[in-house]
């Protein structure tokens, strides 16, 4: 039971509030960072865009937060394979649940909650329409999983692979295209 409990902690973070700012949305390790087309399912231009993959293994924290602050335009369902989440083929093959977040001025990102080996059970704590600040808990993948965020070709990414990140608090890439000082609040 204990170890129950401890899989399904949820730490208060202290999440950055400049806007340019894309967070991560998991706690894990940064996997990969590369170039793909979106999915079908985020209904985002199909035009190559950054996919930034943060791997949870089953001893991270698995709730999930907003990587930026916007409105839920499109989420999506997808069922699938429990392929292990770290392998590329995840992203199309397992089941997952994707997110296209539209901001303030009318850009628009997706991140895509993808279920791993062991994770049997996606879980989303909003729904399409909703406003979402960042850092703001959106849902939890149970037990070993990956989260990956698409961001515009080009966009600064702040990260490296092999990283380690912290939901709504670590700082993946820069919309701006700079790197500024930034305010924070306790998620």
């Amino acid at each position: 039971m204990a170890n129950c409990a401890y899989f399904f902690r949820d730490p208060e973070r202290v999440t950055p509030l400049d806007a340019s700012l894309v967070i991560s949305p998991a706690d894990g390790r940064v996997s990969a960072i590369e170039d793909f087309v979106p999915p079908p399912e985020l209904d985002l231009p199909r035009e190559t865009m950054t996919r930034i993959s943060v791997f949870m293994n089953v001893f991270d924290v698995h709730i999930n937060r907003a990587p930026v602050a916007g409105r839920i335009r499109k989420i999506t369902y997808v069922p699938g394979l429990f392929l292990n989440a770290d392998l590329d083929k995840a992203s199309l093959d397992n089941e997952r649940q994707a997110f296209t977040l539209e901001m303030a001025g009318g850009k628009a990102i997706g991140f895509v909650q993808i279920a791993g080996l062991v994770a049997r059970r996606i879980v989303k704590f909003v729904g399409e329409g909703e406003t979402l600040q960042v850092g703001q808990r959106f849902g939890l993948i149970r037990f070993g999983s990956r989260v990956d965020v698409y961001v515009p070709r080009g966009t600064p990414i702040l990260v490296g692979v092999g990283q380690c990140a912290l939901a709504g608090e670590t700082v993946l890439a820069n919309l701006a295209g700079k790197s500024t000082a930034t305010q924070f609040r306790k998620a």
